[in-house]
């Protein structure tokens, strides 16, 4: 049986006001290919389907659409939700999508055993065993905890993260011993390599869960949430496939990738990376005025789509005639056919600066996130640092009630 992983799709992620929509339209195309050139069985998407809780009707279309066309590839699909996505919108069309072989857990069950999916032949004998464990919240680990007294809430969440993944791999030891069997996670895994544009939720990601806490029963662990590909406390079997496109300038470099399984037996994966196509760079240029300036004139990028660009101007000393320039070259490649320029900024290290405390130049508040805000707000008050982390916990813990509720 052939399995293919992927997560954070991010759909109606927008860098910078510019929407990325083009480039997940072109990396589902691709998907498809892929399915069907390695006959893929099964499709694992391990959450942050959408960016938003409550995503525009075109993104909604998108997503229903790419649905519909995997429908057709005959395949079986396992979709789990993360801590961008609204539980209620993933769970909405559950009874129509299980009819296309789309399995979809938005949130936490009330009975675990709900999240087990199992994968049966034409045959109907059960040959693969999905654990789909969306993003847990503090509401489902709480209530799981309540004979259990905790000295803080971040060890309460790893606690709860850790006991649930224990009963569904004791179901899992009991009921399919010897079938394969998948986790699925939308988590912060201990040592994971993070970029920007991961949204903190969990006590600012200070929850990290080591890898240890998913059983050996389990053949292969399927995370989202890091949105950079990666192997976990060394094992070959516990990975991020990270996103499928570049959500960040931080990530301009990543290569991105969805990874293939092939299950033989019980025990037996072979995993195996599939690149997926750049359709688009993201590209940061850094010097004085006059090398950017010169780099700008000699960048010839040659991908499907406009590459988007971002400027760093770094002079010795003030001049305002500098940032006069740098809006000008700005201005000049408006509407340029092989670029878009999506920030700039310009530092002096000496003399008067064109950036604030809060915010650098060029940048806009809807690229900030409520954390980072509130981040910018509190680094501002003398607090010793037990109550900046509670107020912090305090906040995030807020955020996620909002969030659920959207």
């Amino acid at each position: 049986m052939k399995v293919l992983h992927t997560a954070d799709w991010h759909i109606g992620k927008i860098l910078h006001k510019q929407p990325l929509k083009k480039e997940l339209e072109n990396f589902f195309t691709w998907l498809l290919s892929i399915i069907s050139s390695e006959s893929v069985d099964v499709l694992l998407v391990s959450g942050d389907v959408f960016d938003l809780a409550n995503p525009s009707s075109k993104d909604r279309q998108l997503y229903y659409n790419f649905l519909s066309q995997l429908s057709k590839s005959n395949l079986h699909v396992v979709i789990t939700g993360g801590n961008h996505d609204s539980i209620n919108l993933l769970d909405a069309p559950k009874e129509i999508l299980e009819s296309l072989s789309i399995s979809v857990i938005g949130g936490a069950k009330e009975n675990i055993i709900d999240e087990l999916i199992p994968i049966k032949s034409k045959e109907g004998n059960i040959e693969l065993v999905v654990a789909a464990v969306p993003f847990l919240r503090d509401k489902d680990l709480r209530n799981k905890n309540t004979d259990q007294v905790y000295k803080d809430r971040t060890e309460a969440v790893r606690e709860g993260i850790k006991n649930h993944y224990e009963q569904l791999a004791n179901i899992c030891a009991s009921e399919y011993k010897t079938i394969p069997t998948i986790a699925m996670g939308h988590l912060y895994a201990k040592g994971s390599l993070t970029s920007d544009s991961e949204r903190e939720i969990q006590i600012g990601n200070t929850a990290a869960v080591e890898s240890s806490i998913f059983s050996p029963i389990f053949d292969y662990v399927a995370l989202g949430h890091i949105h950079r590909p990666q192997v976990i406390g060394k094992n070959e079997n516990i990975r991020y496939s990270g996103s499928p496109i570049a959500l960040s300038f931080s990530e301009k470099e990543d290569k991105k990738m969805v990874l293939l399984l092939d299950l033989q037996t019980k025990k037996e994966v072979k995993v195996k990376p599939i690149m997926v196509p750049r359709f688009r760079e993201l590209q940061k240029f850094k010097g004085t005025y006059k090398q950017v300036e010169e780099k700008l004139i000699n960048y010839h990028p040659d991908y499907e789509l406009k590459s988007f660009v971002e400027l760093e101007i770094n002079e010795p000393s003030f001049n305002s005639n500098i940032l006069s320039k740098v809006e000008a070259l700005v201005d000049e490649y408006e509407g340029s056919e092989k670029f878009i320029i999506l920030k700039h900024k310009t530092v002096f290290e000496e003399g008067a600066k064109d950036t604030s405390e809060l915010f650098t130049h060029g940048q806009n508040i809807e690229d900030l996130t409520p954390i980072d805000v509130f981040n910018k707000r509190l680094e501002q008050e003398e607090l010793e640092p037990d109550l900046a982390q509670s107020m912090k916990d305090a906040f995030l813990e807020i955020l996620e009630l909002v969030q659920t509720e959207e």
